[in-house]
């Protein structure tokens, strides 16, 4: 959430909204303070990863883009634990 380009507040609407998203298309059933967190932790780890490989994203759309990602790998990484 150190994220320059946007405040917390934001980050924490944006992180919601990428969760939301994420849990949508992964057909995941989670709540909506869960999708925050997921969209927050799940673009923070997305940035860092597209980080190593010279890929960075600014602004609100791409923490949205990277908090997606995230989040999807962290829905799919929980799904591998529960099985």
């Amino acid at each position: 959430m150190g994220d320059a380009g946007i405040g917390w507040i934001a980050a924490i609407i944006i992180g919601g909204l990428a969760g939301w998203i994420a849990s949508n298309f992964m057909k995941s059933d989670t709540g909506i303070f869960l999708n925050i967190i997921l969209g927050i932790i799940g673009a923070s780890i997305a940035s860092f990863l597209f980080g190593l490989v010279g890929v960075s994203f600014g602004g609100w759309l791409g923490y949205l883009v990277a908090g997606f990602v995230g989040a999807c790998i962290l829905i799919w990484g929980g799904r591998l634990i529960r099985s």
